[in-house]
């Protein structure tokens, strides 16, 4: 028998190992890669669904637009309307931000006589809107996504929606949950006071005595449009508690004070009811300040008390002795901020 030769070759053990590496690498590379597909997947989803409103993408912002403010630009999508050829117009959220008898319900009317702006009234007025935080968001949704009727409300080209909101219907309580609202959904504030505290003391008393007294014809009114109607409302003279109006009026100052620190992170503008009266150039600022073009704005509301402060106080001698020497001194010789 002939031997035959058997040749037998064996693999390295090294190359082996590589080929596994290789392949491991390989496999390890491929799941970092889905993973961060799906976890941007899971963000995006995420922060769409944060309100519930649907946005478009964003091909319609305009091309002139700065950078800096496309966060602030909305392309809401009512649930009960469309918006049809102004889908693509942008829109911009804010809110009043103010305290009973401080101007805003004049200075509503002025926004609302601008034909891009829907501000929507006090809407946190009725309880059960505020009963929680959860029906605060919920209402805002509405609002904002132009889901809101009201006779404000405009048609679907409207360039600003807001409201208004006093500062004792939830918004102090919750101003956490809110602030973080308004800087994730761009809401612009838009604070609004009043200079002279002792003016709207008065404003605050009559109106409530009016409530019950319902002076004209039986009605009880918040604001008229007429001289006659707010010369009726003018006639009746409160009588103040002076020594209760010394912490009141630092009570109101100290809130005031709180929410503008609360907010003092979100897009904000300050303003004073007598500065926009004495200076109406202030409406220009407004205007710019919600990037909309600017208009002559106009209001039908009469002015209630234009009278001296002494003509307005029963007991005036005793308020003027009460703050004269005090910081509150200078609220009885501001008649000319009204």
């Amino acid at each position: 028998m002939e031997a035959t030769d058997t040749l037998v070759t064996k693999t390295p053990k090294k190359s082996a190992l590589t080929l596994r590496m290789v392949v491991l690498v390989f496999a390890a590379v491929c799941g970092v890669y889905i993973c961060s597909i799906c976890l941007e997947q899971i963000r995006t989803n995420t922060k769409n669904k944060f309100t519930g409103i649907k946005v478009l993408n964003q091909s319609c912002h305009p091309p002139s637009i700065k950078d800096l403010e496309i966060p602030y630009l909305h392309y809401p999508k009512p649930k009960t309307f469309s918006r049809d050829e102004c889908v693509c117009n942008p829109v911009r959220f804010f809110a009043i931000l103010s305290m009973q008898r401080s101007g805003s319900g004049w200075f509503e009317t002025l926004l609302n006589s601008h034909i891009n702006v829907s501000s929507n009234g006090e809407i946190f007025s009725v309880i059960d809107r505020r009963k929680n935080v959860s029906s605060i968001l919920k209402t805002m949704d509405k609002v904002y996504n132009l889901d809101w009727f009201t006779s404000a409300s405009k048609n679907e080209c409207s360039a600003a929606v807001g409201f208004k909101w006093m500062l004792n219907q939830g918004l102090m309580e919750n101003h956490k949950e809110i602030v973080d609202y308004f800087k994730k959904r761009r809401v612009s504030a838009i604070f609004l006071f009043r200079r002279n505290l002792l003016r709207r003391m008065i404003s605050v008393i009559a109106n409530s005595y009016d409530k019950n007294a319902k002076l004209l014809n039986g009605t009880h009114k918040s604001h008229v449009h007429s001289p006659v109607e707010a010369q009726i409302l003018a006639n009746y003279r409160p009588k103040l508690n002076v020594t209760l109006l010394i912490p009141e009026l630092e009570q109101i100052e100290d809130t005031a004070a709180k929410a503008i620190e609360h907010f003092k992170s979100t897009r904000h503008i300050v303003l004073y009811y007598e500065d926009i009266v004495n200076n109406r150039t202030k409406l220009k600022d407004v205007q710019e300040f919600l990037r909309l073009p600017n208009r002559d704005l106009q209001s039908r509301q009469v002015k209630i008390h234009t009278a001296p402060l002494s003509k307005q106080v029963e007991n005036w001698d005793e308020v003027r002795k009460a703050l004269t020497g005090t910081p509150h001194e200078c609220f009885l010789h501001e008649d000319k901020q009204m």
